[in-house]
């Protein structure tokens, strides 16, 4: 059984809650049957004040991923937070040719599978967590993100 805490923040267009559900569920799926996820769509001065003071880097960025930190022995269904950045989602949807849908669903799975330890911080772990994500869209009827398209001039 799987529980969102969807809290918005911003005025720009996000998809509805049951769309969040979806991603998350479907992200989860085969993984985790129990699961709490709080997500929070923000906009780019939180997002560039949360990417500053927890990765160091001064701009907002897309996504943002808070693994739960549960005490050894403590098992709950809380796998964490994330921080999805409106402007950014949609500006760089429109830079890659995507559907801001799409886009929107691709950052959520993303994030959840940080969430769950996947990592890009070498190619071997890119490759892994690339191949996750693409499945997962396609399981879902979306494109693969990683094949974008040149936006119309």
């Amino acid at each position: 059984m799987g529980d969102l805490d969807l809290q918005c923040v911003t005025d720009e267009w996000v998809p509805d809650d049951r769309a969040f559900e979806h991603w998350v569920a479907t992200a989860l799926a085969g993984r985790r049957d129990d699961w709490e996820v709080a997500i929070r769509l923000i906009d780019a001065p939180e997002s560039q004040t949360l990417n500053r003071d927890y990765r160091g880097r001064d701009q907002p960025t897309n996504v943002l991923s808070f693994p739960a930190a549960l005490p050894v022995g403590v098992t709950l269904p809380l796998l964490g937070d994330l921080a999805i950045c409106a402007p950014v989602v949609h500006r760089e949807a429109r830079e890659q040719g995507k559907t801001a849908e799409a886009h929107w669903a691709h950052l959520t799975i993303h994030g959840v599978l940080h969430l769950l330890g996947f990592d890009h911080m070498d190619s071997v772990e890119a490759e892994a967590m690339e191949a996750e994500e693409r499945g997962i869209m396609a399981q879902l009827g979306y494109d693969d993100p990683y094949q974008t398209e040149q936006p119309l001039a």
